[in-house]
């Protein structure tokens, strides 16, 4: 047995959060793809079909009252809050990633007002997020502007509306400086919002210490929310009232059943919503974050933080020299919770990862992206697919 085989047994043994894993359905693969598609918590099945056979199949139309189906997105969204550092009343579920990152962009540009007419991107996003951000330049008359995170403060201006952010970047793992980068758009007279696809779960955010204007998030990575799960939509407090969403639904009227031809916005994080919720996901969002009932943040912070180390140190030791390179900033303040590894003939090492027990995923042209669920991925799993790796280039 290898010194770092029994380092991993030890730090798996003093694990606080090693007891989660059990509240997983999991088996012996080492799966490091939680940052694409979170593992099914075991509570899951059996509620979905209470959701299916008792709510639906008995209650039916009744169960929009007596289930909770009705007050379902504002109900998760402030199981999501504590989550993303919010206090309840601000987050609401519905609508994917996409969707939100219209109503929150165009939202922003919105409460910016006349004589703001540039959107700032961040220019390494996941492409959805800038396909929307042209979209809404287009639509609100603004000119788009794509800009690294570091460019940031340096590009802003007296007409700049709003910025659009990832907090972590999807192919590298870098997390970027969420405190900094806001107060720079605030300083700037500016609107921010934040994408927290890949932090949300995995790392604390903060946005209510740190003023955020608005953000969204997808709930089927480290939420583990199941495949297609409903995003939220994260609205500061004090920017509820002036808050004028693009998709003006029925269910964020204020009063949704008046029938009314006239639109008028419902109070709070409600105004966020527009059509009628999608009831099954939601509720089996809803039992999936049952999981983090009496996890801290910042222990899943910690822990993430030890796996990508060691993920790190195996790889250096394992791995031959010069057959792999980092992506993911080594400084623990700018890693999200996956490591990035370039590497030649990509594609067809994770592959053969993947028939050996090692699920990560592959990023064009030359990536392998490990996620590190700290709820349930351990040191073991880590030790393991790191001699995998290095067998596999071999």
């Amino acid at each position: 047995m290898s010194e770092l085989t029994m380092r991993a047994e030890k730090l798996d043994a003093a694990d606080d959060l090693r007891g989660k894993r059990d509240a997983f359905v999991l088996d012996d693969i080492a799966y490091l793809d939680g940052n694409s598609l979170g593992a099914l918590p075991a509570v899951v099945p059996g509620r979905v079909e209470d959701v299916v056979r008792r709510q639906w199949g008995e209650l039916r139309i009744r169960s929009w009252e007596e289930s909770g189906w009705w007050t379902a997105p504002e109900r998760i969204g402030d199981r999501i809050a504590p989550l993303v550092g919010a206090a309840p009343g601000q987050t609401v579920v519905g609508d994917s990633t996409s969707v939100n990152v219209f109503k929150a962009l165009v939202g922003a540009v919105r409460l910016a007002g006349e004589g703001r007419d540039e959107i700032l991107v961040d220019a390494t996003t996941f492409p959805t997020d800038g396909y929307i951000a042209q979209s809404a330049a287009r639509m609100t008359g603004c000119t788009l502007r794509p800009v690294t995170p570091a460019d940031v403060p340096g590009a802003l201006g007296d007409r700049t509306a709003a910025v659009l952010l990832n907090h972590v970047d999807y192919r590298t793992g870098r997390l970027h400086d969420l405190p900094a980068l806001t107060a720079a758009v605030h300083g700037a007279g500016a609107y921010v919002v934040w994408d927290l696809c890949h932090s949300a779960g995995a790392l604390p955010v903060g946005l209510d210490e740190h003023g955020v204007d608005l953000a969204v998030g997808c709930t089927y990575k480290y939420l583990n929310g199941g495949p297609g799960s409903p995003a939220y939509l994260y609205v500061r407090q004090e920017l509820q009232d002036r808050f004028d969403s693009p998709l003006p639904g029925w269910n964020s009227h204020a009063e949704p059943f008046g029938m009314r031809s006239g639109y008028e916005p419902a109070p709070g994080a409600l105004r966020g919503r527009v059509g009628t919720p999608d009831i099954l996901s939601m509720l089996a969002l809803e039992a999936a974050l049952e999981v983090w009932d009496g996890v801290p943040v910042e222990a899943v912070r910690a822990k993430s933080l030890a796996l990508t180390d060691f993920f790190l140190e195996c790889v250096a030791e394992y791995v031959p020299e010069g057959r792999v390179e980092c992506l993911t900033p080594i400084a623990h303040a700018e890693r999200g919770s996956q490591i990035a590894l370039r590497c030649e003939g990509a594609g067809d090492v994770m592959k053969r990862l993947i028939e050996r027990g090692v699920v990560g995923d592959f990023r064009a042209p030359d990536v392998l992206r490990f996620g590190f669920t700290p709820l349930y991925v351990g040191f073991a799993e880590v030790e393991r697919a790191a001699r995998v790796l290095a067998r596999t280039l071999a």
